[in-house]
């Protein structure tokens, strides 16, 4: 970790559109950089199809030394589907940090924006805490090898791992968020069906609620959420579920806000946090200079706000706050890309998030 307050971080443009995005939103981060002294150093380096082609692996053993030694982490969208054989070199880049980072808690918010035609019945403000180094997925749930057997050419079991250690620490997540927001956390499961796994969830979330009294608690069966998430977004503050329930529900939500480009994404541990889009890598209009940045820059400022509250550090804080004021400005401006109803191309996006920021008021 760095040794100063500056914030070192380790920048992976990606695949796909990433490089654009990635460019748009390392000009935001220099902004504010200077525009709140924070003194950001980013450091570039590659994984995915780039470090494939170049060294014959999507992520270097020594890029994961790097990252760790750095504050924080930037990753652009991979080609995920296109990695499928690890012994080829074909690693997730987003499984293996969030696996190595023991990144346990994936916090996506989903809000309205004004000036944004949105899909949900009412405006809504609301994030997502998802568990996210267990549960369903099938390559960051074991020590070694996948959790997922095919047992004859036509038979497959799938397993999932649930601990009541990961529960809790993603429980505490969302508590703590809560106390910072309208103080109301959802739990949501499939206690009915997987009785003891989920069973295990809401004991432990429910644990955790016992030391935030402050906070109202409530549950949802996940298929009965996906409705009430739709009918009412308004009455959700903080949701806390697993892995797979959380990677759906998130995608569901951010989408209702108008477009996934609009959901930032932090995969946030103990000691290390990265920035990621929410969104894929969306092969079909690479280069073409279309692409939404808002989701990754919208994600840096979630990776400036968990550093702040690491330092304890109000220029941090209010420099996240800053990014997040900037994308509303442009959004109800016009000043996005088409997606979001708005009249510029990527490059031109992240310009109006600039020039935002260099005019954002510092106090004093």
């Amino acid at each position: 970790m760095s040794a100063s307050n500056a914030m070192r971080l380790i920048v992976l443009p990606g695949d796909g559109i990433g490089p654009e995005i990635t460019g748009a939103t390392v000009a935001v981060l220099e902004a504010v950089s200077d525009r709140f002294g924070l003194g950001l150093q980013l450091e570039d380096d590659i994984a995915g199809h780039e470090s494939l082609r170049r060294h014959g692996i999507t992520v270097r053993p020594e890029l994961l030394e790097r990252v760790q030694e750095a504050d924080g982490l930037i990753l652009g969208p991979m080609s995920t589907f296109d990695y499928t054989d690890e012994t080829k070199g074909g690693i997730n880049p987003s499984m293996y940090f969030r696996k190595n980072l023991d990144l346990f808690a994936n916090v996506r918010p989903a809000r309205t924006y004004p000036g944004v035609r949105h899909h949900a019945a009412e405006e809504f403000d609301l994030v997502v805490v998802r568990e996210n180094t267990e549960g369903f997925y099938a390559d960051r749930n074991m020590a070694s090898g996948g959790s997922e057997i095919l047992v004859t050419p036509d038979v497959c079991v799938s397993m999932r791992r649930i601990t009541r250690a990961c529960c809790e620490r993603v429980a505490r997540s969302a508590f703590r968020l809560a106390t910072t927001r309208k103080k109301h956390v959802s739990i949501v499961h499939k206690a009915n069906v997987l009785k003891i796994g989920d069973g295990i969830f809401i004991e432990e979330c429910r644990k955790v609620a016992a030391e935030f009294p402050e906070v109202t608690v409530d549950d949802y069966i996940i298929d009965a959420m996906c409705a009430h998430v739709v009918r009412a977004p308004g009455k959700f503050d903080v949701i806390v579920t697993t892995n797979m329930f959380g990677d759906i529900l998130s995608d569901l939500t951010a989408e209702l806000s108008g477009s996934l480009g609009l959901g930032g994404s932090v995969n946030a541990g103990v000691r290390y946090a990265m920035a990621q889009a929410a969104h894929g890598s969306a092969p079909d209009i690479a280069g073409q200079d279309r692409a939404n940045p808002f989701s990754l820059i919208l994600s840096v400022a979630q990776l400036l706000d968990w550093h702040a509250d690491r330092l304890g550090s109000t220029a941090y804080a209010q420099a996240s706050r800053a990014i997040e004021a900037a994308v509303e400005s442009a959004v109800a401006a016009g000043e996005a890309t088409a997606d979001v109803g708005g009249r510029l191309g990527t490059k031109a996006t992240g310009e109006a998030i600039v020039k935002r920021v260099r005019e954002a008021a510092v106090p004093a």
